[in-house]
């Protein structure tokens, strides 16, 4: 199959799925058409699916992020400041690194919203529908939703890292709280933790709680600076950390506690 025949496979089967979408026609522009993949994808509740599908769609986002093109984290440069520290403004779904921070909703089964800009909806899309799947079993047996400031890991499947830690933060609504900056804080050594456990070494954090759950911005990057930082200085067992960010507000908050 070619990259084209392989998404309007992945499309057929995912619309078959839906018996009021399953004679929809596919559209004939290619953005179009990986817009609908993905809000057919995003919209897919967790329930089995055949090794082909998986096989082809494994195949197609593996395509896709070779396309985009990957970072390796180990090519960026460091702060002045901390040499295990590192700021960078990109795409987190294109970076190679042990691990990547996913700022999850309290289900954490991902975003259902098609196409949503979130950070948890984009990861999801790019990792493919095994990460529901797999997050899926974990909620499953923990048979509860997730906690604010707690962490799960899983694999990062069609992702260029090995490993997505899905972390809940805090959600701001009025005021901003002693609670929510210590759940935000909770965030960070959580995943820290158990990144460490794992034996990773190296992770990438997105700025978590920022951006649906309007934690200011600059309070939390304070916080994850200086949670890092005692963490790190703590425990050596993780060697580097990357401060991911998409915003150019972000990354001028970093740039000024990171001196990059």
């Amino acid at each position: 199959m070619t990259h084209s025949e392989k998404r309007k496979f992945l499309i057929r089967v995912l619309l078959a799925e839906i018996p009021e979408y399953s004679y929809m026609d596919i559209p004939e522009d290619e953005n179009e058409q990986k817009r609908l993949l993905r809000s057919l994808m995003n919209l897919r509740a967790p329930y089995p699916v055949s090794d082909e599908f998986l096989r082809i769609q494994d195949e197609y986002l593996g395509e896709e992020v070779e396309e985009k093109g990957v970072t390796d984290s180990a090519s960026l440069p460091v702060s002045p400041i901390d040499s295990r520290l590192v700021l960078w403004r990109g795409d987190i779904t294109t970076l190679k690194i042990d691990a990547i921070v996913n700022a999850a909703n309290s289900a954490l089964r991902g975003c259902f919203i098609p196409c949503h800009s979130c950070v948890d909806n984009i990861i999801h899309s790019v990792s493919g529908i095994q990460l529901r799947l797999a997050c899926d079993r974990i909620m499953n047996e923990q048979g509860h939703d997730e906690p604010t400031g707690k962490a799960k890991i899983t694999p990062a499947y069609n992702l260029p890292s090995r490993f997505v830690l899905h972390t809940v933060g805090p959600i701001v609504s009025g005021r901003l709280t002693e609670t929510h900056c210590r759940q935000l804080a909770d965030c960070y050594s959580s995943c820290l933790e158990l990144a460490a456990d794992r034996g990773l070494k190296s992770i990438a954090f997105c700025c978590i709680s920022t951006g649906e759950f309007h934690f200011p911005q600059r309070k939390a990057a304070e916080i994850a600076v200086r949670t890092v930082i005692d963490y790190l200085d703590a425990d050596t067992r993780i060697e580097k950390v990357v401060f991911n960010v998409f915003k150019q507000e972000d990354r001028d908050i970093y740039r000024e506690l990171l001196g990059a």
